[in-house]
């Protein structure tokens, strides 16, 4: 079986939210709504003006300050004393935590919503085919949001992250959304060395998620960097493929790297299995309602898809 004629360059919007809007953007920053609090983060790619007034910007919880002029760099947050450590968001049927972390983000990406939801369609359909629940692999977990939302739809997570805070975080927001007798495995350990190990044990899985950092280090101070590491980990997910092929979601924050270099080395890994795969952006677009002006949008990372079903 062949694999279908790539389709590359599709872009995708989160939709469906309440808790959260990208109010704003422009002069290298962006103003968003995370449940009842704003705040300013860097963004490299907001190279128009801002629609709203300074005023409205400065009256943020939190901004964001990075060191330098180089972006990408770390920084420190300047928040209102107001501000609680973490509050309530939902998204759907998932309840978590947000919180300003020192990477910048707020202990989500709610662009990755898109893939929530597709997965949930992916889920439901491979349960009325099958009669019975996908195993799905999360790698690079983090937060467990994915995992949450899998679940929900009927799956069976196994969630791997590196970070035992990570995995801490994924446990609160397991019991936020009461979700604690939710079949999901919780597993602190190196993604590539657990993949490996799941290699030796013959074990499979029907689906698998995963969003890798650019550089990271496991419990035991096993090194990942991106573009060493990335296509060996999706040539021994495909070996983790079951007979009964469900999807592989992966998603790269490195926008550096080509969405057609990490299109190929999908497709080089998956092509044997046939199905289809697609890629290309996820983006978060301005809540027009707020400025009345048109909405611009900003790429966030690219994707791509791969769907035996």
């Amino acid at each position: 079986m062949k694999i279908s004629q790539p389709k590359i360059s599709q872009h995708l919007y989160p939709s469906g939210w309440q808790d959260y809007k990208l109010i704003d953007s422009g002069d290298g920053q962006k103003l968003e709504q995370f449940g009842s609090y704003r705040f300013v983060r860097p963004e490299a790619q907001a190279l128009w003006s801002p629609k709203l007034s300074n005023t409205e910007w400065k009256s943020a919880d939190g901004h964001f300050i990075t060191s330098g002029k180089d972006s990408e760099k770390g920084g420190t947050w300047s928040l209102k004393s107001t501000l609680p450590d973490k509050w309530k968001m939902q998204f759907e049927d998932i309840h978590f935590f947000a919180m300003p972390t020192p990477f910048r983000h707020l202990g989500f990406f709610p662009e990755q919503s898109v893939h929530w939801q597709w997965c949930e369609k992916k889920i439901k359909k491979f349960i009325k085919i099958n009669e019975r629940a996908p195993k799905i692999l999360n790698l690079f977990a983090y937060s467990g949001i994915a995992s949450l939302h899998a679940a929900n739809a009927g799956a069976e997570v196994t969630h791997i992250d590196a970070s035992k805070k990570a995995i801490q975080l994924a446990f609160d927001n397991r019991a936020l959304s009461d979700l604690d007798k939710a079949p999901i495995r919780f597993i602190t350990e190196d993604a590539s060395q657990f993949v490996q190990r799941e290699i030796r044990r013959k074990n499979t899985y029907d689906g698998i998620i995963l969003d890798p950092p650019k550089y990271g280090r496991g419990p035991r101070g096993e090194v990942w960097h991106l573009h060493e590491n990335l296509p060996r980990l999706l040539s021994d997910c495909k070996i983790l493929i079951s007979t009964t092929p469900l999807f592989l979601v992966a998603t790269i924050y490195a926008i550096r790297i080509s969405i057609i270099s990490i299109h190929s080395t999908v497709e080089n890994s998956f092509a044997s299995l046939g199905g289809k795969i697609n890629s290309g952006e996820i983006a978060i677009k301005e809540d027009y309602s707020l400025s009345g002006k048109p909405a611009r949008a900003i790429g966030q990372a690219i994707y791509v898809r791969w769907c035996g079903l």
